[in-house]
């Protein structure tokens, strides 16, 4: 009740924030996936010692395939929302 009457906002400025949002949430996706399976990958390698890091590395490459997958699911929504303003 409230928000409509003080929060008029445009659609186009609305689909810009929802756009930005998206795009911000890509990029903070893309950096805690590397973080999180790097961070993974250097706990296990505590947990288990061994001469070489290999669990870091396999963790590290999971974390780096998991944030280019959402970076792509991302940029789907990016361009359905792109898609859906146009028609």
């Amino acid at each position: 009740m409230l928000q409509g009457r003080y929060l008029k906002i445009s659609k186009d400025k609305r689909d810009f924030y929802r756009n930005l949002y998206t795009a911000t949430t890509i990029g903070f996706s893309v950096v805690f996936s590397v973080l999180i399976g790097g961070a993974i990958g250097y706990l296990l390698d505590r947990w288990f010692p061994s001469l070489h890091p290999w669990l870091f590395f396999i963790f590290l490459f999971f974390g780096i395939v998991a944030g280019f997958e959402n970076m792509y699911r991302g940029f789907k929504k990016l361009k359905k929302n792109d898609n859906d303003k146009k028609t």
